[in-house]
């Protein structure tokens, strides 16, 4: 089978981070792991592992190697990857050196992430995550999603201009469905499996096939009065299926206010 650009641009991020920086392993999760890969719209989201701390220097090198891939790949456009130090895998509270949106920064590697890549992480160079990660310790996955739903994604939905633009309707819904299966069957699905659960959530069919239109095809743009009434109803189902996820597996007392009933009969939707 002939190689894609995807495939090419891996390739060469490989071999070209082997030569910057003390290279133990590289790893891909997210969609290219989960086998929801979409060519030019989904991330291609990489761990890579290192030996040693990396300083200013290796900083400058990366930076410039993400740069270069950047100017050259187009495939390389959605790159983005986590500098893991290998003697620190196992902290996972720790920043990480980190190429994302176009720059270095530091960010933990998140619980999501770590189940992602312990559960079907591609190896693309080196040891396995089996073989260097350790195990999340029990509730820590949960309480990761509990805290970012309540924490970001809650507050999020009060900030009625930011759900006219499509970024926000895309991640909102999908964050919220993906979410809603894991606090409540321990699974962690893909985005194309979260937008059949969105139907199964009771969100609105012409919001989810928005949502499914711009991932698998070219869809046509849409009025700014579509766009209103639509950023109307995504802000206000996030914020009812929020409430819902928080309020599983709490007694009442310890539910958000405002939380409605979840009757499992009526397919997990709010009655």
């Amino acid at each position: 089978m002939a190689a894609t650009a995807t495939d090419l641009v891996l390739k060469r991020f490989v071999s070209e981070i082997q030569q910057a920086v003390p290279l133990v392993a590289v790893w891909a999760h997210g969609s290219l792991a989960l086998g929801d890969f979409q060519p030019g719209r989904s991330d291609l989201d990489l761990i890579a592992i290192v030996e040693v701390p990396l300083d200013g220097e290796d900083r400058e090198r990366l930076a410039s190697i993400h740069q270069r891939l950047l100017d050259e790949e187009p495939a390389a456009a959605k790159l983005h990857c986590s500098y893991m130090v290998r003697t620190v895998l196992s902290e996972a509270a720790t920043d990480h050196v980190t190429w994302a949106h176009n720059m270095i920064l530091e960010r933990p590697v998140t619980p999501v992430t770590r189940r992602e890549l312990l559960e079907g992480g591609l190896t693309l160079h080196g040891p396995s995550p089996a073989e260097l990660l350790p195990p999340l310790v029990p509730g820590q996955l949960e309480d990761f999603i509990r805290r970012d739903l309540e924490e970001y994604w809650l507050p999020v939905t009060s900030k009625h201009l930011r759900w006219i633009y499509d970024i926000w309707v895309d991640l909102g819904l999908l964050v919220l469905a993906r979410a809603t299966v894991t606090l409540r069957d321990g699974r962690l699905i893909t985005k194309g499996e979260a937008l059949a659960e969105l139907l199964e959530m009771g969100a609105p069919a012409d919001v989810v096939r928005d949502i499914h239109d711009r991932r698998y095809s070219n869809p046509e743009p849409i009025s700014r009065l579509r766009r209103i009434r639509r950023a109307m109803q995504a802000r206000a189902f996030v914020q009812r299926g929020i409430k819902h996820a928080l309020a599983m597996g709490r007694s009442p007392e310890q539910a958000p206010a405002g939380t409605p009933a979840v009757s499992r009969s009526a397919g997990g939707r709010a009655v």
